[in-house]
């Protein structure tokens, strides 16, 4: 059964600050382009700032969604019937399951600029991928929706 609705939908995208970022890297590769005159030095204002801009943008691009009875998590796609229970990580339990706690088979769709997460367990018994971490600024409303879409989906 296919839904028409998005119940959750969430794109990591970076800080603001990496925005800034992204400008001073231009103004340094200006000022290294300072001696050769002023129309490379502007060439290097724009493409700097144009190329960190861009790095920025990729690695804030992926997107973790619940459509149907799927959820999609950047590359990966996996059915809620395959899923577990859901926990909601704060930002000290997040960091231990990124760290100490963590276990090299699981599927991990981590930023660090995101401090809290949800942590969902992989019943499928031909899946050797024991749970999924995954970074989100909402992990009380993902866990809903991926109860809801099992709920829905069963």
């Amino acid at each position: 059964m296919q839904h028409s609705a998005t119940p959750y939908e969430e794109r990591l995208t970076a800080p603001r600050s990496w925005w800034l970022i992204s400008f001073l890297v231009g103004v340094a590769c200006a000022l290294v382009l300072l001696p050769f005159g002023t129309l490379p030095m502007l060439g290097g204002l724009v493409g700097g700032t144009a190329a960190a801009a861009v790095t920025a943008s990729s690695y804030g691009s992926p997107r973790i969604r619940v459509v149907g009875d799927s959820l999609i998590a950047g590359e990966a796609k996996i059915p809620v019937s395959a899923l577990g229970e859901a926990e909601v990580l704060d930002a000290e339990e997040a960091r231990a399951w990124r760290t100490y706690k963590a276990d090299v088979r699981a599927f991990l769709l981590l930023r660090s600029y995101i401090p809290t997460a949800l942590r969902v367990e992989v019943t499928d018994p031909d899946d050797p991928t024991p749970y999924l971490y995954l970074s989100t600024r909402e992990p009380e409303r993902l866990a809903e929706a991926l109860k809801a879409a099992r709920t829905a989906s069963a």
